[in-house]
């Protein structure tokens, strides 16, 4: 979804009330999925998703969840195939084997005919058709639950009651919400905290000065990230989530960066969409998603796959 969040997602006001009406629209869907026949497989799956839309870290988590079981199991990703969403998959397919159709149970099937153990799902918790053996609800610290109301008056696909049905949330990002932190806890207390942490900085001398730019979901996490290693950031350039990047708007960026004597950094996702000529002269912060209450969740994860 190529979109730049809307202010008064954040909080309630005029405009998100007069939208609230329209917000029976996403109820309604909701609760007609509700009655969907599922389907059962054979093979094991895990679900990352959000009911809070875009920027929560669905796919670092994916990976880091990979990561994880592929010591003692033959893991897939499943990535639901949008013609805008190609960054994604190519991170996912730096990591592991991706199998990418239009219908989710599509690709079910195929990786439970090519017998790996565990499929991971990068998004689609809104796929009621599927019985996940772990589902999991990702949200960022910095968001939170906005201004708590469904699409389109707020950024919620489901109601935060809809907590109950999933196994286990994560939480991603730098700062503690404790607002967010007790709201969840009143519908679900299976909740882990993750916050991401750069592979790479040997790469980058922190000593100069940065523009970044970023088409992501959330770039004020990344902008948190670089400022929390030391980076200076002098300029920032953001566009909307999944955005095709211009070959004009990559020279205006490295002209700017030329003509202020600054170094060009993004994140991975964004450099992936790049094509080799642009990405000459740029650099991207490579980060994993670091678990906080990792052998919690450990064990947690040991009892459902």
């Amino acid at each position: 979804m190529k979109l730049k969040k809307p202010y008064f997602w954040k909080k309630k006001n005029f405009i998100s009330f007069l939208l609230l009406p329209f917000s029976l629209i996403t109820l309604t869907l909701n609760f007609r999925k509700i009655f969907l026949n599922k389907k059962t497989f054979k093979i094991k799956s895990i679900c990352v998703g959000n009911i809070y839309v875009g920027g929560t870290g669905k796919t670092t988590l994916s990976i880091k969840l990979y990561e994880i079981l592929k010591k003692n199991f033959k893991v897939v990703f499943i990535k639901k195939k949008y013609f805008d969403q190609l960054d994604e998959r190519n991170l996912l397919n730096s990591h592991g084997e991706v199998i990418s159709n239009f219908e989710r149970t599509d690709s079910l099937l195929k990786a439970q005919n090519k017998n790996f153990d565990v499929a991971i799902l990068d998004d689609g918790l809104q796929e009621k058709k599927i019985n996940y053996n772990l589902s999991i609800v990702c949200f960022n610290s910095s968001y939170g639950l906005g201004n708590s109301f469904l699409l389109p008056a707020g950024p919620l696909r489901e109601n935060i009651s809809e907590l109950t049905n999933y196994d286990a949330v994560f939480i991603n990002g730098e700062k503690r919400n404790k607002i967010l932190t007790d709201n969840i806890k009143n519908f679900n207390k299976n909740i882990f905290y993750t916050n991401y942490y750069p592979l790479n900085l040997n790469k980058f001398n922190r000593k100069k000065k940065y523009l970044f730019f970023c088409g992501i979901g959330n770039p004020h996490e990344f902008e948190n990230t670089l400022k929390k290693f030391n980076f200076q950031i002098v300029e920032k350039i953001v566009f909307p989530d999944h955005y095709d990047i211009k070959k004009s708007e990559i020279d205006k960026i490295k002209k700017k960066a030329k003509e202020k004597n600054l170094e060009i950094i993004t994140t991975e996702k964004d450099f992936e969409r790049l094509s080799d000529k642009n990405k000459r002269n740029i650099k991207f912060l490579k980060v994993e998603l670091r678990i906080k209450n990792l052998n919690k969740f450990l064990k947690f994860l040991k009892e459902k796959i």
